[in-house]
């Protein structure tokens, strides 16, 4: 975990030199450093984003079978259950996957919360409305908690199974769990939670509108 801290306190110097180049401000060139250095992260995760948002799609389309299982089974609920865990493997489905991405990021974060501790330029530094990016941040840990929230629903599939009501209240709690967190971190990692959610939130609306695009054309 150390190796990883340190790579990403020189990866994150490297790329606010660069933005420092362009954006001489302190006040922006921190705050734009954090976006940019989310977006890398983003982009280095989109593969296993895609394989989520797919699994989130199939699921869906599983639904009416779905019901027929339970319909069928109704009276043994756990024959049911083995039924549904055999038809989410014939169809390569992860119930849970809406919420990999999430819990693949987490590493990412411990490390970047190590990274803003031991970076002293932050401290004293405004972006947008943060008065300091070293202090925690009341509107930035509302938006923290809203927009994980709304990433999640856009992840996990719609459904009445055990597995999606799981994933479900998985992705609340979670979202409260960070609106705690982010009240109690600097706003720099706040920051960096709020575009990663954004960003996640665009790659899975680009992403569901391209497999359902492919999936019709493949029906058809």
């Amino acid at each position: 975990m150390s190796h990883l801290n340190n790579a990403l306190v020189e990866f994150f110097i490297f790329i606010h030199k660069i933005v420092a180049n362009v954006i001489t401000n302190e006040n922006y060139s921190y705050g734009v450093a954090i976006i940019l250095v989310t977006l890398i992260i983003k982009i280095i995760l989109v593969p296993l984003n895609i394989k989520s948002i797919r699994s989130s799609i199939r699921m869906t389309k599983l639904q009416p079978k779905q019901k027929k299982l339970q319909e069928k089974y109704k009276n043994d609920p756990q024959r049911a259950q083995q039924e549904l865990m055999k038809l989410y493997k014939e169809y390569g489905v992860n119930p849970l996957g809406g919420c990999l991405p999430m819990l693949i990021q987490w590493p990412i974060l411990i490390a970047l919360y190590y990274v803003f501790n031991n970076i002293n330029g932050i401290s004293g530094i405004s972006f947008l409305w943060i008065k300091d990016l070293a202090k925690p941040d009341v509107v930035l840990a509302v938006l923290a908690g809203a927009t994980q929230y709304y990433s999640g629903l856009l992840m996990n599939p719609a459904s009445d199974s055990p597995q999606a009501k799981q994933a479900k209240n998985m992705n609340f709690f979670m979202s409260l769990f960070m609106i705690y967190i982010t009240f109690k971190i600097k706003a720099a990692l706040g920051l960096y939670w709020v575009a990663s959610n954004i960003i996640q939130m665009g790659q899975t609306i680009l992403t569901k509108k391209l497999e359902e695009k492919h999936m019709t054309e493949n029906d058809a």
